[in-house]
């Protein structure tokens, strides 16, 4: 019989997502897991399964965590209040001095290699799952009358989401809060209608 877990499950997983975050998912070690999660190697594989099982997981709790902001904007009554509240939790959310700035679904998918092909391949499907929702919720608006009939909601779509990734790669390379506002009310500006 094994000895019990000496660690917070949650809080490992807080702490690994956060190297993840901030190294992607190739520069992350397993000893830089280790010692931010504060457990050792066979404890890791024991509660995690390897480095793309333990990814995994923290990719969970990424989406239910920092980007759940995205599945409240769909809900907004009115498409311009969701692409206004989903540009919004993007910037809070990639400026935010408490986490690791950027997007891990845009950080870590960029800095994988052929070795890590099914990790950037899942993080592709992930942000083309996003603009598959929104796009939906825009064809909704279309069929309500919020938007117009003639509304290409593809495009939409993927414009919005291009600047909600670009807002990541911006903070991450150093921009403030208040020139991400900027970015995301010049975006609103091009809104139909």
């Amino acid at each position: 019989m094994g000895r019990p877990r000496e660690f917070d499950m949650d809080e490992a997983l807080d702490r690994a997502l956060e190297v993840f975050w901030r190294h992607g998912y190739e520069g992350a070690t397993i000893p830089d897991l280790t010692a931010a999660m504060g457990i050792n190697r066979p404890s890791l594989y024991a509660a995690f399964g390897n480095k793309e099982a333990l990814f995994r997981k923290a990719l969970e709790r990424y989406r239910a965590g920092p980007i759940a902001f995205a599945r409240e904007a769909l809900a907004e009554p009115t498409a311009r209040r969701v692409a206004e509240s989903l540009l919004c939790g993007a910037v809070r959310m990639a400026s935010d001095d408490s986490k690791p700035r950027g997007c891990i679904m845009v950080q870590a998918a960029l800095t994988c290699g052929e070795d890590s092909e099914p990790i950037r391949r899942e993080l592709a499907e992930g942000r083309e799952a996003a603009v598959v929702a929104i796009r939906e919720r825009f064809e909704r608006a279309v069929r309500e009358g919020d938007l117009p009939a003639e509304t290409d909601c593809s495009a939409l779509a993927r414009y919005l989401a291009t600047v909600m990734n670009g807002l990541s790669v911006q903070a991450s390379g150093g921009a403030t809060c208040d020139e991400l506002r900027r970015v995301a009310e010049l975006a609103m500006r091009a809104w139909p209608g």
